[in-house]
């Protein structure tokens, strides 16, 4: 054996850093051609950042950071990345648990007693878990009547949370995104340790990972140099849609890939918090039934064509970003964008799959060939009409469009076989079947297992449609709703939104389509089979009364 001197043996491994760490042209191009729809001089983009091991494969711009200046995106450009804000909030929590400051098996009311008392105890570890049942913020407030555009606050967060009367579910025993939870989480964070979440970030997690471009916005006023802005596509071209929020632990913070990919590195450092928080901040929980969800303290783990993953998406107006870590190959993926149609968490899986090509488990076959798959006419009838579930407050409706199977004001459907159909790109998949007479649909994908029941045609007239009109009061949001009986169709007016129309998709039960998605309204009747008021629901809402005002009914 021919041995090398050892004058140059401390290069080996800065060669086989360089070897490791390096992308051909060839991987470079095809990133560049996942990216190619944004990489225009008149469109708004993405910055993408790969890492491994902490070392920086490849980061490159795509669009413009602001289509006003004509200021491009780069590496160093910063965005406001939305729900990924999670997982520093739930840091920042369990570095003061790991400390001794609090417990994540705390009531939260001994740290914010606004909350309302529901006779169950809910506790920080239900809140980072997304099984408190608290609803959602987002949802409250709007259908208080703030508008997307209005400031919204910490103190407006309180303020809506403290009036409602009843939770989603029994603490525990679900799981269901609640924004809520994280903006009471930076609460706790600023009444325990007597600094901000920005303050306390900052200290314990930006400055010591060297992140000094990463701050959680918490003054919607502040200029922030390199800041990107944000938009949502519009008749000829694109409007401007920035997030106006003074409130964060649930959103809020400010970053740029480059950072946001040295957060991703200390998940194997573990430089701050440390390995063993940080392995625990990772791991599944089991609810109360048995079931077990992949989401805690932020992050979601999961799996990508067979390779393990963690990380998180977020979608603020016009912003949208994911961030996403091949766990054991130590590979992380930030895509960044400042288009409401940009779907990056799509791109950094595309970018996984190049660079992981060897790795990735092979596609799952399809079941049969779907190109060949061709259906009658009548073999789509059986499956068209209104399909409704209430408990997670969704409607479909599929009719038939052409020579296919197609939701109303939604896509065209690819048949896989005679009960199955395929959105397209990637959406869930629509499975029917028939049970008991009764007619179902299941949609199913990543992160989606629903069941819906198609209704019965539901037919009004005039008279019976006028016994759902009147004004109506919540006293857990402070606000009037009005319903008015016009032409034959009911009409919903509230505080500062457009009158929207009201469809019957039940006995009882109507739904509002829009922005958001769906609202039902589940009508309740009392003596003299009267309407006495209507219950709310959408996906992250159960149960929210509204009451009759008898001195303003309308029928």
């Amino acid at each position: 054996m021919r041995f090398l001197p050892v004058s140059v043996l401390w290069l080996i491994p800065s060669i086989l850093l360089a070897q490791a760490t390096s992308l051909t042209p060839q991987q470079r191009a095809r990133i560049d051609s996942v990216f190619a729809q944004w990489d225009r001089t008149n469109s708004p983009g993405c910055a993408l950042g790969i890492s491994r091991g902490g070392e920086m494969l490849y980061e490159r711009g795509y669009g413009m950071a602001n289509l006003e200046t004509g200021l491009a995106i780069s590496p160093t450009s910063i965005f406001h990345v939305a729900s990924i804000s999670k997982q520093f909030t739930a840091a920042a929590v369990a570095l003061l648990a790991s400390r001794g400051k609090l417990s994540l098996d705390d009531d939260i009311r001994k740290h914010v007693p606004e909350i309302p008392d529901y006779g169950t105890r809910i506790t920080i570890r239900h809140l980072m878990h997304h099984t408190s049942g608290l609803r959602d913020q987002w949802v409250l407030l709007r259908l208080a009547g703030w508008r997307q555009e209005d400031l919204i606050t910490e103190a407006d967060v309180l303020w809506v949370a403290s009036r409602q009367k009843a939770l989603n579910f029994p603490p525990g025993s679900e799981y269901l995104y609640s924004n809520t939870g994280y903006t009471l989480l930076g609460t706790i964070v600023r009444r325990v340790s007597g600094v901000s979440l920005r303050q306390f970030a900052e200290q314990e997690f930006f400055r010591p990972l060297g992140m000094t471009d990463t701050h959680f916005h918490d003054d919607h006023a502040m200029v922030v140099p390199g800041r990107t802005s944000a938009y949502v596509p519009a008749a000829g071209g694109w409007r401007v849609s920035i997030p106006d929020f003074d409130t964060y632990g649930a959103t809020s913070l400010f970053t740029t890939v480059r950072d946001l990919l040295k957060w991703q590195h200390n998940f194997s450092t573990g430089q701050v918090l440390g390995k063993e928080l940080l392995e625990e901040m990772q791991r599944p929980i089991r609810l109360s039934g048995g079931t077990e969800s992949t989401y805690g303290f932020g992050i979601v783990t999961g799996r990508h064509r067979g390779l393990r993953t963690s990380g998180h998406s977020g979608a603020d107006h016009g912003y949208r970003a994911d961030v996403v870590r091949f766990v054991d190959h130590n590979l992380s993926i930030a895509a960044l964008c400042n288009a409401s149609n940009a779907g990056p968490s799509a791109l950094t899986r595309r970018v996984g799959d190049i660079l992981l090509a060897e790795q990735l488990a092979a596609e799952s076959a399809p079941a049969s060939d779907s190109s060949s798959v061709r259906l009658e006419r009548k073999q789509l009838e059986q499956w068209t009409g209104t399909y409704v579930d209430r408990k997670n407050a969704m409607v479909l409706r599929f009719e038939i469009r052409g020579d296919s199977l197609a939701l109303v004001t939604g896509p065209t459907l690819r048949p896989l076989a005679a009960d199955r159909f395929a959105p397209p790109q990637g959406q869930p998949e629509a499975t029917f079947s028939v049970r008991e007479g009764k007619t179902f649909v299941r949609l199913s994908g990543p992160g989606m297992d629903n069941v819906l029941e198609r209704q019965p045609p539901i037919s009004l007239n005039a008279r019976a449609l006028q016994a759902y009109a009147g004004s109506y009061y919540s006293e857990e949001l402070d606000t009037r709703w009005n319903i008015e009986l016009r032409d034959s169709v009911l009409m919903l007016k509230r505080p500062k939104f457009p009158e929207a129309r009201l469809v019957p998709v039940s006995p009882d039960g109507f739904s509002l389509g829009g922005e958001g998605g769906n609202l039902l309204l589940s009508f309740s009747r009392g003596a003299g089979n009267r309407v006495t008021g209507f219950e709310v629901g959408t996906s992250r809402l159960r149960g929210l009364r509204f009451e009759t005002m008898k001195s303003t009914r309308g029928n």
